[in-house]
């Protein structure tokens, strides 16, 4: 298995991005190989002083760097030897067998859309996050910003994504599937979730068990829950925030550190055709790490492949 990596996106590549592979190397299987893609007049000096085993990677040049600011589809187009032009080209000729990225996201989304395309029957890919909830599990919540204006059927698209991400790669046998809304009651909320209720009701393919508020998000009442991007975002951004203010009140609690993001690096662009990885800007070695751990896991458990059966199906 090989594993492409952008080592120069991030706020803190490529350092972190070579010590976060030395991490995943000190302990994983010698039958995954990295494909370090960067700038090798500064990726090449910090791998040697890492001490990393040549035989566990490859180093692919990349002299031009999207920069997190850059226009997605003019940098696409501009910097054809950027870091992630080339992952996306690799990923596209299988020559690896997942992209890893924590730079510019809107370049990596596009990349994502136009070199690999959505898989046949996904309207629209997805990108999700953890939630850590109260009894020690961990839940998904999707989308969190991509798809920020929803129609119902996406909705549905994004509980069959999320509940074969949270069964294949969560280790939940069967997960519940919650629609994230203003009341339990079936005929609260606006009209976007109202529509998507019944869709996702009638669902076979999900296990359905209504709404959920707000309040409990983090609950063990639903194990994958759905929302518009938009929504998701907002979500997202709170929790990020209230783990931002423990840590600023050096407040030391075992529930609260597992808001952390570097504990689960960065979330996959569910429903396109190839495994990619969108990672935190400000990423530091042990997201590179978790990152690298998770395109590990959706290769080895052929997600993509139970996605492709799910939607010709």
């Amino acid at each position: 298995m090989k594993i492409g990596i952008d080592m120069m996106g991030g706020d803190f590549a490529p350092k972190e991005a070579v010590r976060g592979v030395k991490q995943f190397l000190d302990s994983a299987s010698p039958e995954t190989l990295l494909v370090l893609i960067g700038d090798q007049a500064r990726v090449a000096p910090l791998i040697q002083a890492e001490g990393i085993d040549p035989s566990r990677y490859q180093l692919v040049h990349a002299p031009e760097v999207i920069d997190m600011h850059e226009h997605p589809t003019k940098a696409l187009k501009g910097k054809p030897h950027s870091s992630i032009n080339i992952g996306f080209q690799l990923l596209a000729r299988e020559d690896i067998h997942a992209f890893i990225s924590a730079g510019n996201t809107g370049a990596m989304m596009v990349g994502a859309m136009y070199s690999i395309k959505a898989i046949e029957g996904v309207q629209r890919p997805t990108i999700s996050t953890v939630l850590p909830r109260e009894n020690g599990s961990t839940g998904l919540l999707l989308d969190v910003g991509i798809n920020s204006d929803c129609k119902p059927e996406n909705l549905l698209q994004f509980a069959i994504l999320g509940s074969l991400y949270a069964h294949h790669i969560l280790n939940i046998a069967t997960p519940r599937v919650a629609l994230l809304n203003i009341g339990e009651e079936e005929s609260k909320g606006n009209l976007l979730v109202q529509a998507a209720y019944p869709l996702l009701r009638d669902c076979s393919k999900i296990h359905f068990t209504g709404n959920i508020e707000g309040r409990d998000i983090f609950s063990e009442k639903a194990d994958v829950i759905v929302c518009d991007g938009f929504t998701g975002n907002v979500v997202l951004k709170m929790a990020e925030s209230i783990y931002d203010i423990a840590s600023s009140r050096k407040i030391n609690d075992a529930y609260m550190n597992r808001f952390n993001f570097e504990n689960y690096g960065g979330t996959p662009v569910l429903g396109v055709a190839e495994p990619v990885i969108i990672g935190h800007g400000i990423s530091q070695a042990p997201a590179f790490k978790s990152m690298i751990a998770v395109a590990e896991l959706i290769v080895q458990r052929r997600l993509l492949d139970k996605i492709r059966e799910n939607f010709l199906a």
